[in-house]
């Protein structure tokens, strides 16, 4: 055994950690099964527990492989994809981000970069969108209120990057997927006589 090293990136060490997560994982989605019924919430603490291991092992293995070296911790990067999230309905400034993460707003953004793969602001403008299309499959707001809910100044602007993600209007897309929103109540409200 003279010269092994068993270091933190040795393959005996990370099939240890591995263990480790994959077993905190199996007992806290054990532990949400069986209180689901009795605790609901004791049952959700334990899925969002879960969800946050869960999302930092892979952030963590994604930093081993390089892709996010020299960027924010993880620790970092969740609380400000936590912080975006809640706070989509409005202006998401580099500073309130740069404070969630307890850096300069300078070095919050280059290292934001490199930990996630795209600027603060695309990272927004993204889950906006994401927001959006999920708001027009599940419910029948109109486009303008489902662009102010998701924090666009107003439908125009919606629209405008929605085409540039999507090579095609929110109405369309939402017209092709079958769901009846504004849209659809229009065009069906112009055939009555």
């Amino acid at each position: 055994m003279e010269g092994l090293q068993i270091g933190p990136d040795s393959s005996l060490a990370a099939d240890q950690q591995f263990h480790l997560v994959a077993n905190s994982l199996a007992q806290l989605l054990e532990t949400a099964t069986r209180e689901f019924a009795r605790d609901r919430e004791a049952a959700k603490a334990s899925l969002v527990t879960a969800s946050h291991i869960l999302q930092a092992e892979i952030e963590r293995c994604s930093g081993a492989n390089g892709s996010t070296e020299g960027g924010l911790a993880a620790w970092q990067v969740a609380r400000v994809r936590a912080y975006v999230d809640c706070n989509l309905h409005r202006t998401i400034h580099i500073r309130d981000l740069s404070a969630v993460a307890r850096r300069s707003k300078a070095h919050f953004s280059r290292k934001f970069k490199l930990a996630v793969g795209e600027s603060p602001h695309a990272y927004v403008v993204k889950r906006r969108l994401e927001k959006a299309c999920h708001l027009m499959m599940t419910n029948e707001a109109s486009l303008s209120e489902i662009a102010l809910s998701v924090g666009f100044s107003d439908q125009a602007h919606l629209c405008r990057l929605f085409r540039q993600a999507f090579g095609q209007s929110p109405a369309r897309w939402r017209r092709e997927r079958g769901i009846h929103g504004e849209a659809s109540r229009t065009s069906a409200d112009e055939n009555i006589p």
